[in-house]
């Protein structure tokens, strides 16, 4: 047992096979079953957990997020564009072409807010400036709402509906907004919790990680995963760590909520272009990680398409 290994003996994995790069997971509340994205991979994944079975479906391009729809189809954000997905018969439905330019620019962490609107962020490629945005699809129309970071991350609402957190992953930042729910606008957009920077040559034991996807419980606090950093924490509203969980894995990319109870926190982790050393210490590199937690999440968003 390595080091990270013995940090995490409350941490468990479900049975199925690594991904490269595992993001978004969903917990859908009308099937029971988790859903979870591998982007490099070019698939969606279901697991339920109550009968062991694993479905994926494969595409022809990166596959970044995804939200329910009420009826049994997904809405997919795609390096293609939105589409609208249905499960049962593996048949996707053009919904918007992608606002960006493909060749340097993708879709990444994105979800539904609690009125039904779909929103996604994008990952600028060259990383080399911060051009990345935030896009909302509503009423058949895909607007841009926020811009000026390089990797969009961390999307996610408070209970109420009226704070929404954003983050920019390279710049190691969290940002809170005012939303209007009835309009589904973003406002006062402020730093709400900053991490250090890795200096060059720090070593990764020393590096706490940078922020990557997040989710938000019932009591408001902000479950936030951090890539590279082994680890994911628990922030109050007031931005405060309430609790670190160290993991099995290196680079851990979004928890989500989900069970029966929605007590069970599900991490999905990455291992695409990680060292072989590293690898070889954390077999579970790539997988869907479990922790059982006191206090339940709020539900996944339906997307109205």
């Amino acid at each position: 047992m390595n080091e990270l290994q013995a940090a995490a003996d409350a941490v468990g994995v479900i049975p199925v096979a690594p991904s490269l790069l595992g993001e978004s997971p969903m917990w859908h509340p009308g099937e029971q079953c988790l859903y979870w994205c591998d982007i490099p991979g070019h698939k969606l994944n279901r697991f339920d957990p109550a009968s062991g079975r694993h479905d994926e479906w494969a595409f022809d391009t990166d596959v970044a997020c995804c939200a329910p729809v009420l009826g049994g189809e997904l809405l997919l954000a795609l390096r293609s564009g939105l589409v609208n997905f249905d499960p049962r018969t593996g048949k996707s439905r053009p919904l918007a072409k992608p606002p960006y330019d493909p060749a340097v620019e993708r879709f990444n962490d994105g979800k539904a807010d609690p009125q039904g609107r779909m929103w996604a962020g994008t990952l600028y490629e060259p990383k080399d400036r911060p051009a990345a945005a935030l896009y909302r699809w509503s009423a058949g129309k895909l607007t841009r709402q926020a811009e000026g970071v390089t990797t969009a991350n961390g999307l996610a609402w408070s209970p109420d509906g009226r704070t929404a957190y954003w983050s920019d992953t390279k710049a190691h930042t969290i940002y809170a907004f005012d939303f209007d729910p009835s309009q589904g606008t973003l406002s006062g957009k402020r730093v709400w919790v900053q991490f250090p920077v890795k200096q060059p040559g720090m070593d990764l034991a020393d590096y706490g990680g940078r922020p990557d996807g997040a989710s938000v419980d019932t009591e408001g606090c902000y479950w936030v995963a951090m890539f590279e950093g082994a680890r994911v924490l628990r922030l109050s509203p007031r931005g405060e760590v309430l609790r670190e969980v160290r993991l099995p894995v290196r680079c851990p990319t979004m928890p989500c909520f989900g069970g029966p109870d929605l007590k069970t926190l599900y991490i999905t982790t990455g291992r695409e272009n990680r060292p072989a050393d590293e690898l070889a210490r954390t077999p579970w590199a790539g997988a869907v990680l479990t922790l059982q937690v006191d206090v339940p999440g709020l539900p996944a968003n339906f997307a109205r398409p």
